[in-house]
């Protein structure tokens, strides 16, 4: 069975840097594209950043410049590097996936199960 793991959310002072992870286990074939969103209580999902298996990516505009998205595509990885941090990033953060087990199946939709950033002083 296919998950992916964020880990790297915590606590964190305003201008403070954090770097999450989400990690693939189980049997991949090939993963497509992957993202980063986050949500806040009360508020719907919202796309942060996204990169395609190509290295095209985008960035929210009240993210850029100061988060950089990356994949590891040997590891099965993906990365959210946050710079600049500030208390309106405070949210839980999910990283959304899209992956294919064998070269037969069709592709899916993975989320993890998310991991909790607080910008706070």
């Amino acid at each position: 069975q296919v998950q992916f793991v964020e880990s790297g959310g915590g606590l964190v002072q305003p201008g403070g840097s954090l770097r999450l992870s989400c990690a693939a286990s189980g049997i991949i074939f090939s993963i497509y594209g992957m993202a980063w969103y986050r949500q806040v209580p009360g508020k719907q999902r919202e796309l942060v950043a996204s990169i395609t298996s190509g290295g095209r990516i985008t960035y929210a505009d009240s993210v850029k410049g100061r988060f950089t998205i990356s994949r590891d595509n040997t590891k099965n990885t993906g990365y959210l590097q946050m710079n600049s941090l500030k208390p309106e990033d405070t949210a839980v953060y999910y990283c959304n996936a899209e992956a294919q087990t064998t070269r037969y199946e069709v592709r899916r939709n993975y989320w993890g199960q998310g991991t909790q950033v607080t910008v706070s002083s």
